[in-house]
């Protein structure tokens, strides 16, 4: 999946907050990947970087996968074809989310990753 070009549907644009955790604001980008289920039997989820403001729809590249230890579902993080972020920025982006969760990176410059 890793460097995949993907269609994201953006259901939490930047600047917003979650539907049902009212004080959970979105600082990026993020939504879905129409048609394709994840584990929990909904749509696969996908944080955005690289956007400066509020999106509907974003097409780019998976440049990382976010692996939960304690929960069923993996995030994908997409990026603009031929932006790179580190391990340290994507955390730092996202951790508006996973710091509820025991989660990890996995990036295409991890050693045994084919």
């Amino acid at each position: 999946m890793l460097g995949k070009k993907v269609k994201v549907k953006i259901d939490r644009p930047m600047g917003s907050y979650h539907p049902e955790y009212k004080d959970m604001y979105y600082p990026i980008n993020y939504g879905y990947i129409e048609g394709l289920l994840s584990p929990d039997g909904e749509e696969q989820d996908v944080y955005v970087l690289g956007a400066d403001k509020p999106l509907t729809e974003f097409t780019g590249q998976v440049i990382a996968i976010v692996r939960r230890e304690d929960d069923v579902e993996e995030k994908w993080v997409a990026a603009p074809e031929g932006m790179t972020f580190t391990r340290e920025e994507i955390m730092d982006r996202i951790m508006f989310t996973e710091k509820y969760y025991k989660s990890h990176l996995i990036m295409a410059t991890d050693p045994d990753i084919s």
